[in-house]
């Protein structure tokens, strides 16, 4: 099969490994990919979000299959235009794609699933927000309503906090109109854990879980970032909870997107809390998670190709996924000053002795090379060192040994990502 991966980061990176390992595969093009893309695929120079050159390559290249990673081109209607091109998509169409496109949305679906989450009311008017804020308290969570990078996000811990959310998001716009509407939600306590399944419509098809660590700071201190480490399995997330978290959040949404006519095909991420009333859902995404694909794809011992195509074609039912008992473990390593203003072209040293630890695995994000073939630093979050292991703690001594082995002056990492599991 002739694969057209769409993306250029780290999760783009997981996803080309994974795919590159299958017998089913004959050629993988990325657009736009990046330096450790490059190592595994044929690397096109057409950014994520221009749908029409990707429906064009597609085209004239005969692809077989269409594999989004980032969830702007889901937004923007990739898989609408794929579909009206012939062409099979893995990722939902633009109207399934709301689910994480529009934070309203997705709490109109669950709310009428009878989906357990969150108390939530949302607002298009900054001082009916501040009203119902002060109505309530803090804590309180402040969401931008749209796309906003994984940064849209506000746990305010006092009221002044939450006002200041609302003004930044509302006012002053700085997430642009993915701020034009908010949503306050109540403050769930427990743990957060990200898990995933497979769905083609009707069937959804537990994957795994995986626990990210979204502060730039060690003891989770600091502003939040895209992500800045995972690992998997998390320990508190049980078989007993997963089959809760099926039953009650991921089947009843997908009839729910069915009975809407935009039935859900893709992955769906699902964002959860552990309360002591039991998991309640915080966001859905419509995408595999950066840094979660990382692990997952570490830890998948299935051909991703064969699911992938299951999914697109409505034959998950018949279709089942195995899972390596090993944990894995990812360090993102981010340019200095992330997640504010940034250094880039920044020489990045060392992955060949990286690459030499057991267990360790080097995922590129933000990365290209140079005419010299020098490595150099493009974005923020620029590489994903992951570890794999018997136990929790080999992954993670796996991950930081081969963090140590790359030399990068301009770059630094969490020291501290598992510490809720170790």
């Amino acid at each position: 099969m002739k694969v057209l991966l769409v993306g250029g980061g780290g999760r783009e990176h997981a996803l080309a490994w994974a795919l590159s390992a299958s017998p089913l595969l004959t050629k993988l093009w990325c657009a736009p990919g990046n330096a450790g893309i490059a190592e595994l695929a044929e690397c096109v120079a057409i950014g994520a979000e221009d749908v029409p050159a990707l429906v064009d390559f597609a085209k004239r290249n005969a692809v077989d299959l269409v594999v989004v990673g980032p969830e702007a081109p889901l937004t923007l209607g990739l898989a609408d235009a794929c579909a009206e091109a012939g062409l099979r998509c893995f990722g939902p169409s633009a109207a399934a794609a709301k689910l994480e496109g529009s934070k309203t949305f997705t709490r109109e679906v669950t709310t009428a699933a009878g989906v357990p989450g969150a108390e939530w009311a949302q607002f298009e008017d900054a001082e009916a927000a501040r009203a119902y804020l002060r109505q309530k308290g803090a804590p309180i969570v402040v969401k931008a309503d749209g796309l906003a990078a994984g940064k849209g996000v506000v746990v305010a811990q006092t009221v002044e906090e939450a006002e200041a959310a609302i003004a930044d998001i509302m006012e002053s716009r700085v997430h642009g109109e993915a701020g034009a509407r908010i949503l306050l939600e109540e403050c769930l306590l427990g743990q957060e854990v990200s898990f995933f399944a497979l769905c083609d419509g009707t069937t959804a098809l537990p994957m795994a879980a995986a626990q990210d660590h979204k502060r730039v700071g060690d003891g989770d201190t600091g502003p939040n970032t895209g992500g800045m480490g995972a690992y998997s399995p998390p320990p508190a997330f049980t078989p007993a909870l997963e089959a809760e978290v099926m039953d009650r959040i991921v089947r009843p949404s997908l009839a729910e997107m069915a009975k809407r006519g935009t039935p859900f095909r893709g992955v769906l991420f699902v964002g959860l809390m552990l309360t002591e009333a039991g998991p309640k859902l915080i966001e859905f995404n419509v995408r595999f998670g950066d840094p979660e694909c990382q692990v997952l794809m570490l830890r998948l011992q299935s051909d991703l190709l064969a699911a992938l195509v299951a999914a697109c074609d409505g034959e998950l039912n018949r279709f089942s996924l195995r899972w390596s008992n090993e944990a894995a473990m990812v360090v993102v390593m981010a340019a200095r000053g992330y997640p504010g203003s940034y250094v880039k072209n920044t020489v990045i040293e060392g992955l060949e002795d990286a690459a030499r630890i057991p267990g360790a695995q080097v995922f590129h994000a933000g990365t290209a090379r140079r005419e010299d073939g020098a490595l150099v630093s493009t974005g923020g979050r620029v590489l994903g060192v992951a570890g794999t292991g018997a136990s929790l703690q080999q992954a993670r001594d796996a991950a930081y040994a081969a963090v140590d082995a790359i030399r990068w002056p301009e770059g630094f990492c969490r020291r501290d990502i598992g510490w809720r599991a170790l």
